[in-house]
C-alpha cells in the first residue's frame, strides 16, 4: 500500500508527483507511456512555453469556462511560483514577447529532463507502460487502482491500494502521446458528470480552402469571428495558413468558440483585417495611388492586380487572394479590410493542443481540487472542465491545478 497514487505523468501528474513526495507522502506514479512527459515534449512547438507571466486580473481573461475556480489554485502555486520552482530544479528561463516564459534553451526536453531528475531523486515509484482502468474505494476509505502492465509483448493485470488518488490523465487532444479520455471513465464511475469534450486550439478549415495559401504567414492582422450573423470575437496578432486550415495564435484564440459553434450547428465565418493600422479611407487613398503608378485601368486590372497587390501583402499570398476575391478596383481596398472564409470544419483531437470540457467543476472543491462525491479522490490538469487560450496559459493550469492537489492529497493522508 502506499499514501498517493498518481495517474498520468504529463505536466499536472509529474509536479503533484514532486509537490506530493516533498510533503512527505509516498508516491507511485503510474504512466502509460514508457517515460515522462510526452506531450510536454511538443508543447509550444517543441520550445515548452512553461507559463505566462501575467498577473491573475490579466491572466484570468484567458481561462475558460471558470476562472473563479482556478484562482485558488493560481494563487497556491502562481506563476511566479512556477518560474522559481523550474529555477530550482536546473531550468534557467527567459521572457519573451505577450509575457510568455520559455527554458532559455527553448527547447522542451530541458523541462522533461529536468521533471525526471528531480522525481528520481525523490521517493516516488515511477511505473512505466501502465494502463490505469478502474478505481475503487473500498468500504474502509482506501482505494484500489487496477492497471495493465506491459512487459514486451507480455500484459499482466495488477492493481495498488492507496489512501488518496489523484487523476491527472490529461484530456483527448494528441492521441498520439497517450490521451485517451481515461480519466473521463474514472470520473464517471465515481458519479461524476463530464461536460461535453471537444477539441480547442486547432485549425479552422475554410470551405474550398486554397491549398496554395499553406506555409503563408500573416503578421500584426486582426481576424474576427461570425457566428450566425452575430459577431462572437476578435482577436490581433500572428496568423498561419497550414494543411489544416487556419492557425497560429489568432487562429488558436477564434478556434474554441468556432469550434463550439461548428457542433451546435451554426454558421460560422472568419474575417481578416490585413491592415488593422489604416483605417479603411486611407487604405483606398493608398491604393488608388498605386493604380495610378502602375497604370492600372478597368480593361487591364485582371492582369495588373497581382503586381499591384505586392505593395500590400506577401507576394505569395497575391495570386490566392486575387482569385478567391471577386475584385476591382472599387473593392479591392475594403476586401483587404474584411477578407471573409466560410468556416466549415475543423480539425480533431489529433492535432488539438487542448480538451475543452472535461469533470464538471460544479462537482470539485477549488480549494483543494478534490471530488465531492469521493473524498481522497482529487482532480488535476486537462482532464477538468478548464481550459486557456494558447500561450502558456494551459499550462500553468496544469502545474497550479496539480501542485494544489498533491497539497491537498498529502495532508488528506496525514489526516
Amino acid at each position: 500500500m502506499t499514501d498517493i497514487v498518481i495517474i498520468g505523468a504529463g505536466a499536472a501528474g509529474c509536479v503533484a508527483a514532486i509537490k506530493a513526495a516533498e510533503a512527505g507522502a509516498r508516491v507511485v506514479l503510474l504512466e502509460k507511456n514508457d517515460k515522462i512527459g510526452r506531450k510536454i515534449m511538443i508543447t509550444g512547438k517543441g520550445r515548452c512555453n512553461i507559463t505566462n507571466a501575467k498577473k491573475w486580473s490579466d491572466f484570468s481573461s484567458h481561462i475558460h469556462t471558470k476562472p473563479a475556480f482556478l484562482k485558488p489554485a493560481f494563487y497556491a502555486f502562481s506563476n511566479i511560483d512556477t518560474v522559481d520552482f523550474f529555477e530550482s530544479i536546473g531550468v534557467e528561463t527567459v521572457l519573451t514577447r505577450d509575457d510568455r516564459v520559455f527554458p532559455k534553451s527553448m527547447n522542451a526536453a530541458t523541462v522533461v529532463d529536468a521533471l525526471a531528475r528531480r522525481i528520481s531523486g525523490l521517493k516516488i515509484k515511477t511505473e512505466f507502460c501502465c494502463d490505469a482502468g478502474r478505481v475503487i474505494k473500498t468500504p474502509d476509505n482506501l482505494f484500489v487502482t487496477e492497471y495493465i502492465r506491459e512487459s514486451g509483448r507480455r500484459l499482466s493485470q495488477e492493481s495498488i491500494i492507496s489512501r488518496a488518488v489523484i487523476v491527472a490523465t490529461g484530456g483527448l487532444s494528441y492521441p498520439a502521446t497517450g490521451s485517451t479520455g481515461a480519466g473521463y471513465d474514472i470520473a464517471r464511475g465515481f458519479g461524476h458528470t463530464i461536460q461535453r469534450t471537444f477539441p480547442s486550439l486547432t485549425a479552422l478549415v475554410p470551405e474550398h480552402y486554397d491549398t496554395r495559401l499553406v506555409g503563408i504567414e500573416l503578421i500584426n492582422v486582426t481576424a474576427s469571428l461570425t457566428v450566425g450573423r452575430d459577431f462572437a470575437a476578435s482577436e490581433f496578432g500572428d496568423l498561419q495558413f497550414t494543411d489544416g486550415g487556419i492557425e497560429g495564435p489568432v487562429g488558436f484564440k477564434l478556434s474554441r468558440k468556432a469550434v463550439w459553434a461548428l457542433l451546435n450547428g451554426d454558421k460560422v465565418s472568419v474575417s481578416i483585417d490585413l491592415k488593422p493600422a489604416v483605417p479603411l479611407e486611407r487604405l483606398r487613398e493608398r491604393v488608388l495611388q498605386a493604380i495610378r503608378q502602375e497604370d492600372v485601368t478597368g480593361a487591364n486590372f485582371d492582369k495588373k492586380v497581382r503586381r499591384l497587390l505586392r505593395g500590400f501583402m506577401p507576394q505569395a499570398l497575391t495570386a490566392p487572394f486575387a482569385e478567391g476575391n471577386r475584385l476591382t478596383m472599387d473593392n479591392l481596398a475594403s476586401v483587404m479590410k474584411d477578407w471573409r472564409f466560410n468556416i466549415t470544419g475543423y480539425v480533431g483531437y489529433r492535432r488539438a493542443v487542448v480538451t475543452a470540457g472535461g469533470v464538471s467543476l460544479d462537482e470539485l472543491v477549488s480549494r483543494t481540487m478534490s471530488s465531492r462525491n469521493a473524498p481522497g479522490l482529487y482532480f488535476a490538469g486537462e482532464v477538468i472542465d478548464i481550459d486557456g487560450d494558447t500561450g502558456g496559459y494551459n499550462l500553468q493550469i496544469a502545474f497550479s491545478t496539480g501542485a494544489l492537489a498533491a497539497r491537498s492529497a498529502a495532508e488528506y493522508c496525514k489526516n
